[in-house]
């Protein structure tokens, strides 16, 4: 693809919480990069070609803040969608002249800003086995898991990727669900709320990214779209959770369970 594309897309994220507030420099470049999923090599490569400003020198270290995050972040989404270096460097450049420095890495923030506070927790394959007794004699399961994003390989030990996921299958095994039908569910889950995410991008992209994109990313209108990125952020979360909480009601009441508990009622 050329330097520059016509029309960056949308956001590849959907617009949980809102974006945390600007703070001072605390991360190395080693720090920066394992945060960022990139190298330090890329973080100085991208310094070098003033994609990322400068670190801020705190008692001769370089020191990088959450808008180098945010900005780092942006860049490795706008390579998914096919810019290259030099694209992103001058679709950067146009917005710094027609905007703040703050209102580029607002909306840079707002848009890259995690989902989740959750962070991985390194665990040895001991510890799994006790919660998952099944798995030391199944490792087709534990291969599942894996290709499920549930653990990777660190050294000797294992790197639980979502703690809250493998907490909530040991609870699930624990009441007599087989490990492989709660697998089994979590793909399914996976694909069906991988739809819900795409429906509720799209929202986005549609009524507020792509009016703005067409009127050419007017400078007085980066705060609006800003605003509605935040809002819509906890408003996506909220919204699935209400909707889940009618559909486990209506389910529910039109379960076996339910129907032996009005029987026995009678």
């Amino acid at each position: 693809m050329g330097d520059v594309a016509p029309t960056p897309a949308a956001p590849t994220a959907p617009p949980d919480g809102g974006v945390r507030g600007a703070v001072g420099p605390t991360m190395t470049i080693d720090e920066l990069a394992r945060r960022a999923g990139c190298t330090t090599r890329n973080v100085r490569n991208h310094q070098t070609a003033g994609l990322l400003p400068p670190p801020v020198i705190v008692g001769r270290v370089g020191r990088y803040d959450e808008g180098h995050l945010a900005r780092l972040r942006l860049i490795a989404q706008l390579q998914e969608q096919g810019y290259s270096l030099a694209g992103i460097a001058s679709l950067l450049e146009a917005w710094g002249k027609g905007h703040s420095l703050a209102e580029v890495l607002g909306f840079e923030q707002a848009l890259t800003a995690p989902w989740t506070d959750e962070e991985p927790e390194v665990v040895s394959p001991a510890a799994l086995f006790e919660l998952f007794p099944e798995s030391a004699s199944r490792p087709d399961l534990v291969l599942r898991a894996v290709e499920l994003g549930l653990f990777e390989a660190d050294g000797p030990d294992v790197r639980v990727l979502s703690p809250r996921l493998v907490k909530a299958g040991a609870e699930l095994v624990a009441v007599g669900v087989p490990l492989a039908a709660t697998l089994e569910e979590l793909g399914e889950l996976r694909r069906d709320l991988d739809r819900v995410a795409t429906r509720l991008v799209h929202l986005f992209e549609e009524h507020v990214w792509k009016p703005f994109a067409d009127a050419g990313m007017p400078a007085d209108q980066l705060p609006q779209v800003t605003d509605a990125l935040r809002r819509m952020r906890p408003l996506a979360s909220a919204t699935v959770q209400a909707v889940l909480a009618r559909a486990m009601e209506s389910r529910t009441a039109a379960s076996t369970a339910m129907a032996a508990v009005r029987e026995g009622m009678r």
